[in-house]
Order: C-alpha cells, then sequence, then structure tokens
C-alpha cells in the first residue's frame, strides 16, 4: 500500500511508543545516539505537551506498533501535523539473541529503528474503511461460532453413538434435516444439550444475516464503496461477501500501486530461500487476513467454472505437480491471479472485461479434487454471493 516515504535526516528527534490500554512507555532518541525514556498516560495532549515543552523547535517524528489500541494515537497526533508511523510487528527489525522483553526495551527498539530508517509504517485506513471492516470482523466471527455448533453437533452425536439424518450433498443443514435433530430419540440430558445447540446454531446464523444485511445497507449508502464492489463483482468467480471484504481489507484503492502488489498483502506469494545461481521457493507466506485469503481462494473455484482462461491455467499448473497436491497447488495460484485483476479493475476503476472465450472444456470432479481430500461447505450466505 502506497505510503509516503519516511526519510530520517528530515527529523531531529524520534520518539518510539510502546502503548498499553494506560500508559505509553516512549523512548526519544536524536541523531547523536542520546536518548531518554519515560512512562506516561495513554494521552495523546500530555505527550504533545512533554514534546512541546522539551523538544520546541525540534522535528519530532512517533512510531509504535499496530495492536490492540487500535489507530486512536496515530489519528490524535496526525491531528496535530505529528508524523506518525504504525509498523507491523512482524516488519520490526529484532536482535537474534535478545531474550529480555519490556515495555522500556520496546519504546527504545521502536525509536532506534525509526532514527535508522529501517521502519515502514503499515497503511492506516480511514474512517470508513474502519468501519466496515469492524462489520466484515463481525460477520466472521457469527460465521465462525455457526461452523463451531455444527461441529459440535456432530461431536454429540458421534459420541453417543447417533447416525446423522441422511441428506444429499449440500443439503445437510436443511430445515428437513433440522426438524429431524429435533426428533432423535436420546436421553432427557442429551436432549436438552442438542437442542441448545440447535439453538444457538440458529442464533448466529440469523446474526449472519443481520449483519450481512448492514454491511449491505452501510456499503449502498457510501458512493464509492459500492462503486468498487460493483467493480469487483464484475470479475468471474468473485461474489458480494468477498468483494465487501476485499474492499474492507484493502480499503482506498488510491493507495495501490501495482497489481502483484495485493498478493504479497493477502499471503498469496510463495516463500523463498535463494542464494547465488540456486533458486528454492516454498510455499505461500500466509500472511495478512487468513479468512479473507481462504474465501478468495473458495472464489477461485468458481471462477475456474466460469473462465475458460483461468481454467486452463489451473491446469497447465496442475500438470506440473503430483497429482495429491496438484488441485491445491493449482487453486491457490489460480487465487494469486485473481488478485491482479481485482488491484487492475480497483486501480482503473472500471468493471473487468471478459477475454475472448477460450475453447476449454469444463472443470471436472475428479481435477477439482485430490485423493483423499475433500472441499469444505461454502459459508451460511456464500452460495448466493
Amino acid at each position: 500500500m502506497r505510503n509516503k516515504a519516511f526519510v530520517p535526516r528530515d527529523y531531529d528527534v524520534f520518539a518510539g511508543l510502546d502503548v498499553d490500554k494506560r500508559s505509553i512507555s516512549v523512548t526519544f532518541t536524536d541523531h547523536q545516539g542520546l536518548s531518554r525514556s519515560m512512562r506516561i498516560p495513554y494521552n495523546v495532549e500530555h505527550l504533545l505537551n512533554y514534546v512541546g515543552k522539551h523538544f520546541a523547535g525540534q522535528k519530532v517524528a512517533f512510531a509504535y506498533e499496530a495492536g490492540p489500541t487500535g489507530y486512536g494515537l496515530y489519528d490524535g497526533l496526525v491531528a496535530q501535523g505529528a508524523p506518525c508511523l504504525v509498523a507491523s510487528p512482524s516488519m520490526i527489525p529484532k536482535a537474534p539473541g535478545q531474550r529480555v522483553k519490556t515495555n522500556r526495551l520496546d519504546s527504545q527498539g521502536l525509536s532506534e529503528n525509526l532514527r535508522g530508517g529501517q521502519l515502514k509504517s503499515i497503511h492506516v485506513p480511514s474512517a470508513v474503511y474502519r468501519e466496515l471492516r469492524h462489520l466484515t470482523q463481525l460477520r466472521d466471527t457469527f460465521v465462525s461460532e455457526a461452523v463451531g455448533m455444527k461441529l459440535r453437533v456432530k461431536s454429540l452425536l458421534l459420541f453417543e453413538g447417533i447416525a446423522f439424518p441422511p441428506a444429499p450433498a449440500g443439503s445437510q443443514w436443511s430445515f428437513m434435516v433440522r426438524a429431524k435433530l429435533r426428533k432423535l430419540p436420546c436421553s432427557t440430558t442429551v436432549r436438552f444439550k442438542l437442542d441448545q445447540l440447535l439453538d444457538s446454531l440458529e442464533f448466529s446464523e440469523k446474526q449472519v444475516f443481520k449483519t450481512t444485511q448492514e454491511i449491505r445497507r452501510f456499503c449502498q449508502n457510501d458512493p464509492e464503496l459500492g462503486q468498487s464492489i460493483k467493480y469487483l463483482m464484475s470479475i468471474p468467480g468473485i461474489g458480494w461477501i468477498v468483494a465487501s471484504q476485499l474492499v474492507a481489507r484493502i480499503g482506498d484503492w488510491r493507495n495501490l500501486e501495482t497489481v502483484r502488489q495485493l498478493a504479497g498483502f493477502l499471503g498469496l506469494v510463495p516463500t523463498e530461500h535463494s542464494t547465488g545461481d540456486k533458486i528454492n521457493r516454498g510455499s505461500i507466506t500466509h500472511i495478512g487476513d487468513g479468512r479473507l485469503r481462504s474465501k478468495l481462494i473458495q472464489a477461485s473455484w468458481s471462477t475456474i467454472r466460469q473462465d475458460a482462461e483461468l481454467r486452463e491455467f489451473f491446469r497447465s499448473v496442475a500438470r506440473t505437480h503430483p497429482r495429491n497436491v496438484a488441485s491445491r497447488v493449482a487453486i491457490v495460484a489460480v487465487a494469486r491471479k485473481l488478485s491482479t485483476r481485482i488491484s487492475a479493475v480497483l486501480m482503473r476503476q472500471r468493471p473487468y472485461v471478459v477475454r475472448e472465450k477460450v475453447h476449454s472444456a469444463p472443470v471436472t470432479q475428479e481435477e477439482t479434487r485430490p485423493q483423499g481430500t475433500t472441499r469444505r461447505h461454502a459459508e451460511p450466505g456464500e452460495q448466493n454471493s
């Protein structure tokens, strides 16, 4: 994501902030290496008053780790014209042999890394994208709870030796099956537990539905969000749920620099440990939002059924790998290629145009399911996304 380059020589003092819910451990360092550390209340005004009193006339830059305290400190500092970097914890340089961790040492490390130009700020989303992110995260939470309740129901029946009511593929949790679960013969205690689990499942699914409706309302009331989602849905395989979550996580499309950037942001690029002429690439990095990455991979299964070009790409990758992993490796490659299309339509702010159709046979079940594995079921609402 695009951020203005931070140039250490443009500043005189570098403040590393280690933030918790009540206080800030802060270390100030200058270009001569002189530093001072202290602990102050978590209050932006208090921090800026201290800086104004002790570093009057000097340019001070701030940095802290992204974490559970969110972006309130960033907002307060930037509102007062103070430059602030929010660094990803995984991207902050640390000495391999360091075995002592305290708030003071963390703030000192941030200050020194900021002075050395070794920190790279994450993209801090604007308010509207933060609110959308809250809603999409809430939906994911309720979806996880619904999936958990289904697993608990199945575990209970397995433990009691009770067969789960038979149902066609894709209809395992239909109203008919749930009605049968309500009437299964079992002991009073097991019946009570099963009914409570089914009640909790229904509640979670209602919460998923309500949250989905709120996300739709929120996006429809913001022209920019609605437009970006519309463009994303023009890509074969991308539905409304995936599109809204992509917009929430990517944030302002103006911060995208290249079409390949999103793949790295979603953890879809391979790890690499190469030296000299030897190139050694491994599995994908798995950084970023795992749930969104999973959704994009799931959407890729739909894409290869609708888009002949990517279907042939899927087959070309699958042919170069052993059969037991071929489809999994190939579908991740499709997801990585899909991420470039996503970036392109957002950066150009126009719908995706399907190229001239390539002759390609429909994908078969044998191609998409490696031996010994099964596809996961779609989450609530995903079928109609």
